[in-house]
Parts: structure tokens; sequence; C-alpha cells
């Protein structure tokens, strides 16, 4: 079977693998060098990685503002220098907390907030990754950005450790959250197992191995954009990259010719719309 080389890509992916790493067997696969991801897993996270392949790699900007969904397990007692099980134990504690407190806990960090990157993470700072100066033992820390969590419910707790589901803005660290609830029962906490189970509406079930999937079809890339379809003329317009009538959307937008085919997104800007990005005819 000759596969696709162009089109959004879903895969699942396993523990140990960084993203790139993905990305390179997608390519392998795909006998293709175009090819991109739409945020990052943690090596020891698994779970849906969102991939573009050919021009869909121009759509991969529109998912970073989808919320991402995880479910995961954490350990009390116990602090590692990376947050989470791929690093060294740093401090222990005894755990006195009951179920009642890790929910309240975790429930606290609900909203808007502002959350600092971990020390080990790909963040550069002075362009230097924050994991490779902590790794030297130099000290680097990325400025606070703002993060939304939307639900974090506590799905378990067995009096050393606690399961969890959490939804969460794009750039959110989920092991921060985990340390923070540790922070707040006074006994530290770390993150030994995560699975990101959707983003936006498309689902880890979609999903498939690195060296077995399949591109979707391009249109799918912009399955959770607003859906203008236009008239002959105005579609032959915007294939060329011109301006067009503003829609009264909010926000990007795309835009379909009468057949059905993704010509690119747009936005409204005052008195007209004009064109992000433009894929008709490339």
């Amino acid at each position: 079977m000759i596969l696709a080389t162009e089109g959004l890509v879903l895969v699942d992916k396993p523990p140990g693998m960084t993203s790139h790493d993905v990305v390179d067997a997608v390519r392998r696969h795909l006998g293709t060098r175009k090819v991109g991801h739409a945020g990052t897993l943690d090596p020891m996270a698994t779970g849906l990685l969102v991939l573009g392949v050919g021009r869909a790699t121009r759509l991969l900007r529109y998912f970073g503002d989808l919320p991402k969904m995880y479910a995961g397990t954490a350990m009390l007692g116990l602090e590692t220098d990376t947050l989470d099980a791929d690093g060294t134990i740093v401090r222990s504690s005894p755990v006195t907390a009951t179920p009642q407190e890790v929910a309240a806990a975790a429930a606290a960090l609900v909203g808007e907030s502002m959350q600092t990157p971990p020390a080990y993470s790909a963040v550069k700072v002075g362009g230097r990754k924050l994991y490779e100066a902590a790794r030297k033992g130099d000290e680097l820390e990325a400025p606070p950005r703002p993060i939304r969590v939307d639900t974090f419910d506590v799905t378990g707790f067995d009096g050393t450790g606690f399961a969890f589901a959490v939804t969460c803005s794009g750039g959110t660290y989920v092991r921060v959250l985990v340390s923070d609830v540790g922070r707040a029962l006074g006994c530290g906490a770390y993150l030994t197992a995560l699975r990101r189970t959707a983003i936006g509406p498309f689902a880890v079930g979609e999903a498939e191995p690195p060296e077995a999937a399949r591109p979707l079809p391009l249109e799918r890339a912009v399955a959770h954009l607003p859906r203008l379809p236009l008239e002959a003329e105005e579609a032959l317009a915007a294939s060329h990259g011109r301006p067009l009538g503003p829609a009264g959307i909010e926000g990007s937008y795309a835009v379909f010719d009468p057949d059905g085919g993704l010509i690119g997104v747009y936005r409204d800007h005052g008195a007209m719309a004009r064109p992000e990005v433009i894929l008709a005819g490339a």
C-alpha cells in the first residue's frame, strides 16, 4: 500500500522516545523529511502526539491553544531533581495526607496561574536549554509563564501515591503540578507515569505507533477551526492569497472551495479578511 505523504498524523508515543525521535521515525516510515510536531511529550510520557506531514506542517500553529488531557500517577513523600521518575531522589518525608487533603490540594491548582518551567526541560534561557545547563550544574531559571488548569481530579489514592486526570492549557508542565501538590501537603511528590489522552477534539484512541502511522486528510488539521465555504469567485481569489470580505468569525477560520477542498486559513481584520496560511495550489 502506498501511504500518503501529506496530512495530519496522530501518534501514540511509546515511553523512552523523545518527540524528535517520533518525528524521525515517521520520516523514515513515510519517506519524507517534511514532518513536524505540535507540542512535545517528555521521554517517560506516552500518548497522543500530533504531527503534520507536508503542507500540514504549516497548520500545526493552530494546535497550540487547544486544551490537553492527561492521565497519570504520582508518588508522595519523595522528590526528585527532575520532578519525575527519570530523576534522582533528593528528598523524602513522611506521608500523613488523607484522600480528601490530596484532592483538595489538586483542586486548589485549578484556574489561571503563572508556572515556572522545571530545571530539566527543553526551555531555552540565553540560548541554552535548561536541562543541558542543569546537567552541568549551572543554575538557570526560565521566567514564569501563564498557564490554565481546567480540571485536576484525583482518581485514586493508596496512602503513598495517587492517580489523577488533568485538563490544562498547552505549555503546562504536569510534573510541576504534581510537585505543587506535594509541596502543599508538606511531604513532596513526583510524577511516576503520564499519558496524554487528548488534544482538543483529537483522542489517543485514533492514534497509531510511529512505525505504522498513516496520514489523515489535510482537512483534519483544521477540524477544530470554524469552517467557511466559499463561492467559486471567492475561492479563486483566496487561492491566490487575496483579501476577502469579513466573515464575522472571531479568530482564525478555515476556508474551503465549492468542492470541499481546503484553501487555507483566514482571520478578519476590520473591514476585510486576510490570509494567515494559503495551501491551495501548493
